[in-house]
């Protein structure tokens, strides 16, 4: 109580003829239960409570408030119920902060399906995986996003681990919500994105990510060898056009063929989604070339839920994905 100006048991420094007494109990009504807290007391029954005032029989929505923005934090549940024990001195449950914040669930569902734009220049799509408990089993699952290149992220799905026909399902709940074109979409490199998005928005470019096929390409190379090839693959990427991408890359086959066949021919195989972006000035290249704008997103998405190594639902996931999401993008935009 530090409106008496001294700690607890700290009587040496005490200049004021109140002191303590004790705590009285009260029971307090939440949307989620009831809940008894130990409110303090003083000997002239000065203190006055500003969490939860005299007479008040119900917790305030800024509390509740507050376990919501812990919970889009990262924090479990049990760190949230020890948390508010230690700040107001209020027991509330691992089960009670649950219901708190699944009042969320509807809003997150109401996001999911709100109406988009018709036309959207650019769309980044990328899946992330956590671990989530599921009929006794500890499964992975994949997190679709959506996000535009105005950093607006259009949808988060929890789903089975990614594949094409689940994406496909997604870019139809897209076009049910109003997005009748998206002018290029940029991917990473799984089988049959292309074509799930061709069957939806059949005159949507795709862009493949360039950055995760120069992974992909250099994943085996020798230590001894990489800088070289890496050099010479940089003037297959960095070309200037189309044209001179392609003869870059008749030159880096001739070369390296002999010790490494699968790099230049994983290109050529590839190479009418991975060649979208020399159609287009450099300021657009620059933008599309790679999935980096959602691998960013999707490294703060890791950062809140590092403290979690399983879900134990795919409610409790989307909770969470759902609260982080709102905080990164009002860093964007600058709203708080």
């Amino acid at each position: 109580m530090p409106k008496l100006g001294y700690t607890k048991y700290d009587y040496r420094n005490k200049d004021t003829d109140n002191s303590r007494n004790g705590h009285s109990v009260k029971t307090v009504k939440t949307s989620a239960g009831e809940v008894e807290i130990a409110v303090p007391r003083d000997r002239k029954a000065e203190f006055e409570p500003q969490i939860i005032r005299k007479n008040e029989t119900s917790i305030s929505w800024d509390i509740e408030e507050k376990i919501i923005s812990m919970y889009a934090k990262g924090m479990t549940t049990n760190d949230i119920s020890a948390h508010i024990e230690d700040i107001y001195g209020i027991e509330v449950s691992d089960s009670l902060v649950s219901r708190i914040t699944d009042k969320i669930l509807p809003v997150v569902k109401e996001w999911q399906q709100r109406p988009l734009e018709s036309i959207y220049e650019v769309v980044f799509m990328d899946a992330i995986h956590y671990n989530v408990r599921c009929e006794g089993r500890i499964v992975k699952k994949a997190v679709y996003i959506n996000m535009d290149g105005k950093k607006d992220v259009l949808g988060m799905y929890v789903g089975e681990n990614e594949s094409a026909r689940y994406w496909l399902s997604i870019l139809n709940g897209l076009k049910n919500r109003g997005v009748e074109d998206i002018l290029i979409t940029c991917v990473d490199g799984l089988t049959g994105f292309p074509e799930a998005i061709s069957a939806v928005y059949p005159k949507t470019e795709v862009q493949q990510c360039i950055i995760h096929q120069i992974r992909n390409s250099t994943r085996y190379v020798s230590y001894k060898d990489i800088k070289a090839l890496m050099a010479d693959l940089k003037k297959v990427y960095a070309a200037v056009d189309e044209e001179t991408a392609l003869y870059e890359l008749e030159q880096f086959a001739t070369k390296w063929d002999s010790k490494y066949p699968k790099i230049s021919a994983s290109w050529k195989a590839h190479w009418s989604e991975l060649s979208t972006y020399f159609k287009y000035p450099q300021s657009v290249r620059t933008l599309i070339y790679t999935t980096n704008s959602i691998e960013n997103f999707n490294r703060q998405l890791r950062k809140v839920s590092k403290n979690r190594s399983v879900f134990p639902n795919d409610d409790s996931l989307l909770k969470m994905l759902y609260l982080a999401q709102v905080d990164i993008t009002r860093k964007w935009t600058g709203r708080r």
